[in-house]
């Protein structure tokens, strides 16, 4: 096994024993999406959408990528307080390859997003969503979820290892509940003013939605609008790659100079 793939999995490891650790945070990043899916398709269904079943069909593919977007903000919050309470400093003296913590941080984000998404998945179905497209459709848009998430996660790495306290952190990644609402998410952006409606077709969140949408069959692929909304599968694996190939370099090169 190689140096990468030996040290990669003890980081693994390492972060899933660090979540167990931690079951109070885990239950509230896993319920957060479920009660939001609750909350928005049923209080506000009925006005965003007649019927209001037709709106959580609409929600859920958004609802899931919006919960993808948040690796920003988990992995911001986790990358900060490694960094911060020294346990980075330790893995640097130690003969291991230094993309291996990082990249076992990601992984075992993915690993919970992915038990997450069958969650939140199920609790859509008992409320009325459906995949109306092929499985292996279906299979391809939850390849793509996790695909993005995992590449938003090295955002929040970055910024982590960048950030100047836990505090400051916390405060940056809780601001980044605003990317859904300025994207396709949650309503449909045909109606926004020209200018923000542009900002949010080419907010990758609405890339990836769209995708999401089109490969479970819940909704028809714009005829208008900015490319990666137009070619939803292209656009979004333009953006995971784009992110990838900018920020996982970043990462390890943050992590093996301590640099903030």
């Amino acid at each position: 096994m190689s140096t990468l793939a030996y040290d990669g999995t003890a980081m693994l490891g390492r972060h899933l024993r660090r979540i167990r650790h931690n079951p109070g945070l885990l239950i509230l990043t896993q319920s957060m999406p479920i009660t939001m899916l609750l909350f928005f398709g049923y209080v506000f269904g009925s006005a965003l959408a007649a019927p209001g079943q037709e709106y959580r069909a609409f929600l859920l593919p958004g609802l899931l990528v919006a919960t993808a977007a948040n690796g920003i903000m988990t992995g911001m919050f986790q990358a900060a307080q490694d960094s911060h309470r020294g346990v980075m400093d330790r893995f640097r003296t130690l003969p291991m390859s230094r993309a291996a913590v990082p990249l076992g941080q990601a992984l075992a984000d993915l690993v919970v997003t992915a038990v997450g998404t069958v969650a939140l998945m199920l609790v859509g179905l008992a409320v009325g969503w459906r995949i109306e497209g092929s499985a292996l459709r279906a299979v391809a848009g939850v390849g793509l979820l996790l695909l993005f998430r995992f590449a938003t996660t090295w955002i929040g790495i970055v910024l982590g290892l960048a950030s100047q306290s836990e505090e400051a952190a916390g405060q940056l990644g809780g601001a980044t509940f605003i990317l859904p609402l300025l994207s396709n998410a949650y309503i449909p952006t045909d109606n926004l003013p020209g200018w923000l409606r542009t900002v949010a077709e080419w907010n990758p969140i609405s890339a990836v939605t769209t995708a999401l949408r089109d490969l479970f069959g819940n909704a028809p692929v714009p005829h208008e609008g900015a490319w990666p909304v137009t070619h939803p599968v292209a656009g979004a694996l333009t953006w995971c790659a784009a992110i990838l190939a900018v920020f996982v370099p970043l990462a390890v090169r943050r992590y093996a100079t301590g640099e903030r």
